[in-house]
């Protein structure tokens, strides 16, 4: 049976919308494209979420990427409000799933940037029984550690678990401890693959 429901944040309980964000200052398409690997797909984004650096320290660990846009870079990084989307129906589902007697809790790898600046879309938090923010544990999804930290943390039997988020990698370090788990594509997908293992 499972008991306990744990979500992804980024494009699972939100939008993680970082392309309309940076395209939301006007640059043109290249420069977008600039600012995007320079930050967002370059492996210096999960020291963001790793939060062993300062928010300084990465901004500069972006720049050396691509000094070519270190104006824009500075500007569209200085308060990332809109990086993240609210979805209308977080606080519902959750409210529902705990009705049904789940523990909710959140596994993300999440900033303190995007903590701080984004909590319109994060309203759904209170209504969660916890979980693991990535930059408060100085470590990341898929290492192993964080798992375990969640798991001990709030007492789990993994297979009393199912895990939500939208990248497998993630889901095959929860299924290394036993996790049950489902690669999320839209709510409704979801709620059929949660139905399958007896959570309505």
């Amino acid at each position: 049976m499972i008991k306990t429901v744990i979500f992804d944040i980024g494009n699972v309980l939100t939008g993680f919308c970082w392309k309309e964000f940076f395209k939301s200052f006007g640059y043109d398409a290249e420069t977008t494209g600039k600012i995007e690997r320079a930050t967002v797909e370059s492996p210096a984004w999960n020291e963001y979420d790793r939060g062993c650096m300062t928010d300084q320290e990465v901004l500069e660990e972006f720049i050396k990427n691509d000094p070519s846009v270190e104006r824009q870079i500075r500007e569209s990084l200085a308060d990332v409000r809109g990086i993240l989307s609210r979805c209308d129906y977080a606080i519902p589902w959750i409210q529902e799933l705990k009705a049904g007697g789940r523990q909710v809790l959140v596994l993300s790898n999440f900033s303190n940037k995007a903590y701080t600046d984004c909590q319109d879309a994060l309203d759904f938090l209170p209504y969660t029984d916890g979980g693991i923010l990535s930059y408060r544990e100085k470590c990341i999804k898929p290492e192993p550690e964080i798992y375990r930290r969640l798991i001990e943390k709030y007492h789990l039997i993994p297979q009393e678990c199912v895990f939500l988020d939208d990248l497998q990698r993630n889901l095959d370090g929860a299924a290394a401890f036993g996790i049950h788990t489902i690669l999320f594509c839209s709510q409704a997908q979801a709620r059929a693959e949660l139905k399958k293992l007896g959570v309505e």
